[in-house]
């Protein structure tokens, strides 16, 4: 028996058929996973969208935290530099005082003629007055360094205080876009 030639023809266009079935139900499928990756994926992005918007505000919170605190501290290193004036200017007072020591040192020696024995005491109070106001020059030279310290924190405190306005002012923009 003689086969059909067509019959060749018709079981290879059958078997390309099936074929190309096969292969369109395997790319459907492969369809099918990627747009289940593309929906997980784009729910995991909505996700972490979430929480960077909700760490975005609560940076943005604490750096206007940040700021008040440091008009705070600036406030008070002013309160702090004025008191400091106000020490220094009492030293210089004290210090004038000091000066006149000398004129208590010239009565006390008037006395130590009249009273011999109170001479000896008199004496060393001039010593320990001498080195009072030695002490008291150099307390008043540290006080002078103190102020000038303080002066130079405040100024720091305040570029500080604008540089970080400056970092808050773009997240403050954002805020009106925050939930």
């Amino acid at each position: 028996m003689r086969e059909d030639p067509r019959r060749a023809i018709v079981q290879v266009i059958a078997r390309l058929g099936r074929e190309t079935q096969l292969h369109l139900d395997e790319r459907y499928r492969h369809f099918r996973i990627t747009d289940a990756i593309i929906i997980a994926t784009s729910v995991l992005l909505v996700v972490l969208a979430v929480f960077n918007v909700y760490y975005v505000r609560v940076l943005y919170e604490d750096l206007n935290g940040i700021v008040a605190n440091m008009d705070d501290m600036h406030d008070h290193l002013r309160s702090v530099n004025e008191d400091m004036d106000a020490v220094t200017e009492r030293m210089h007072a004290f210090d004038e005082h000091i000066g006149h020591m000398e004129l208590i040192h010239a009565n006390m020696m008037a006395l130590t003629k009249i009273m011999p024995r109170i001479r000896t005491n008199m004496d060393s109070i001039t010593r320990d007055m001498a080195g009072i106001e030695q002490s008291m020059g150099l307390v008043g030279e540290g006080m002078g360094i103190i102020d000038q310290r303080v002066y130079l924190m405040t100024g720091g405190v305040a570029t500080m205080r604008q540089n970080v306005r400056q970092i808050a002012h773009p997240f403050g923009r954002m805020g009106a876009f925050l939930p």
